[in-house]
């Protein structure tokens, strides 16, 4: 039970991650206020690496800053290795 908790949260919050960054493209476009890029991190932390990276490249936003073409990925990186630390240490 607890494992499907997990697995739903990881679900939400990277689509929320995902459409966080269309929106903020779209404020971008419209020169509306934007979305602090602390949310983006914040959101990648919390295991949302894998929609902010996507949505970064389905609306090629953020991709000319060097911090979120490098820490993004890191982030997702790391949510990978201790995702199969994990998997591994139940076996």
């Amino acid at each position: 039970m607890f494992l499907y908790v997990i697995l739903a949260f990881v679900l939400l919050v990277n689509i929320f991650g995902f459409i966080l960054m269309g929106i903020d493209k779209h404020k971008a476009k419209k020169r509306l206020w934007r979305i602090p890029e602390k949310a983006f991190f914040t959101v990648a932390v919390l295991g949302g690496a894998a929609g902010v990276y996507a949505g970064m490249l389905f609306f090629k936003h953020k991709t000319k800053h060097w911090y979120f073409m490098l820490g993004i990925p890191a982030i997702l990186l790391l949510e990978v290795l201790v995702t199969l630390f994990f998997i591994k240490s139940q076996l």
